[in-house]
Formats: structure tokens, sequence, C-alpha cells
């Protein structure tokens, strides 16, 4: 908790909580009086309209979550929208923020990031969605809950193989927190060593993919394509879009390969 956030929460009459018994002991804990009403995920529409009722008729509201930041993996976005789209000021107050708070602890070499947030549960959909950002040169930041963690890790594994380097935070900021750095491969096992290394809540980063060596994935694809049949010209028009080596290039390669 910032000294201003502690102030503002004093200061307003109302405050949105995503869970209101989670919320009142933090607010008695600071000597806040405002009253609470309920904007959590399953009524979020709902609760933007008696925010903005609050706030048409001159009152200040407050809009926390349980753990983390409103609108990040936690409701709060579409209260957000709807407030601003009827013409009410919104004022972001700083804080902690797991992703952040991971990230500056990892020390993973990349100077971009993409926040994922929480993977699918499913299967099916989580492999998917994995594979569509394994090839992403940028460090992946994932949350996951504590009764997923071993399945989301393993998922991790068959869809970025055993050499990544993966950053395993629990329980950030709170007594128990724990930081551990290993390779993506070696992770399945120590998180099984410990029951206590699989409780809490986690943020996972991986270290983004590796580049590659362009001329390398444009032959890789090229042979593929010619062995299924394509034409010179087919072939290497095809491998131009998928690996942006020059077309001229591939030509020569390819008829070269073909004779």
């Amino acid at each position: 908790m910032t000294q201003r956030a502690i102030e503002v929460l004093r200061q307003v009459p109302w405050v949105a909580a995503e869970d209101t018994r989670h919320s009142a002991p933090l607010l008695r804990h600071y000597g806040c009086t405002a009253r609470l009403l309920a904007a959590h995920q399953h009524n979020e529409e709902e609760a933007a309209q008696q925010v903005i009722t609050r706030l048409a008729a001159g009152e200040s509201v407050a809009l926390v979550v349980d753990a983390g930041t409103p609108g990040i993996s936690d409701p709060g976005a579409r209260l957000v929208a709807r407030v601003r789209a009827a013409g009410h000021c919104v004022v972001p107050l700083p804080g902690a923020c797991a992703a952040i708070v991971a990230l500056s602890a990892a020390g993973l070499a990349e100077t971009h990031f993409l926040f994922y947030g929480f993977l699918p549960s499913k299967s099916a959909q989580r492999a998917q969605a994995l594979r569509e950002i394994a090839h992403l040169p940028y460090a992946l930041v994932f949350y996951e809950a504590p009764h997923r963690i071993l399945e989301s890790v393993d998922a991790l594994l068959t869809a970025f193989g055993p050499e990544r380097t993966i950053v395993l935070a629990r329980e950030l900021t709170k007594l128990f927190e724990s930081i551990h750095g290993c390779a993506l491969g070696d992770a399945p096992a120590w998180l099984r060593a410990d029951v206590n290394r699989q409780r809490g809540e986690f943020v996972l980063l991986l270290a983004g993919s590796p580049p590659i060596d362009a001329d390398a994935e444009g032959e890789r694809v090229l042979q593929l394509l010619l062995a299924d049949g394509l034409s010179v010209s087919q072939a290497s028009r095809l491998a131009h879009s998928i690996s942006g080596v020059a077309r001229s290039v591939l030509y020569q390669r390819a008829l070269a390969l073909r004779s």
C-alpha cells in the first residue's frame, strides 16, 4: 500500500471492492470509514451503474481488488470503461503489480516483455495459446493459481522445450515469498520435490525465443516445400513469405536443390 492510496481510502465515502469481506479488514486496519459496494466479475456492469450514480451525485468512489491491480487479470476494466464513457474522471493510484514486481527480480536479459496473464484452463486451448506465442523474442509473463501450476509448467515445457530459462515467483510481497530461476526442463522436478513450492499465487516468467537464423530457416522451409511437390517458383515464393529471405536467393537455391 502506498501512502497516497491510504489517504484516498480514508477520504472517499465509497469503496467498490472485488470482495467486500476481504476488503473490510484492510479498510479497518487503515482507519477507513467508507461504505462498501461489491464490484466483481459477475456483477461488473451493475456495479458500474452504481458507481456512476454515486459520481453523478458528486461523491467519489475508490476501486480495489483482493490482491493486485484493477483491470490487470482482475475485475475493473469494464467498470473503468463505463465510468469514462459517462464523462467522469478516473485517477490511477500506483501500487503493487505482481508482474512488474516479478520482472524486477527475475534478471531476464530481454528488454521487452509480453504480459499474458492467466493461460486457458483447458489443456487443448492452453497448448494452442502457447503455440501462438512460442516464437516471440520477448520475455513472457504468466499468472497461475496453485492448483494448476504443475500442469501449466508441464505445458510450457512441451511448447517451448527444456532449454529456456524460467523464473517461478511465488507469494510476492507476502510472508512466504520465493523466487526460483532454472532451466524449463528442470522446473517440473523442482516443483514436485516439495509440496510447499506448489502453494500460493504464481508469476511465471519465461525467457524469449532465441533469434532465428533467417537463411537457415529459409532453406529449411524451401526443402520442405520442394519435397511436398511444389515447383521451384512456388516454393521460393512461399519460402520468401515465411522466412523473409530474398526471393531471388531462394529461387537460385531451389534450382540447385531440384537439380
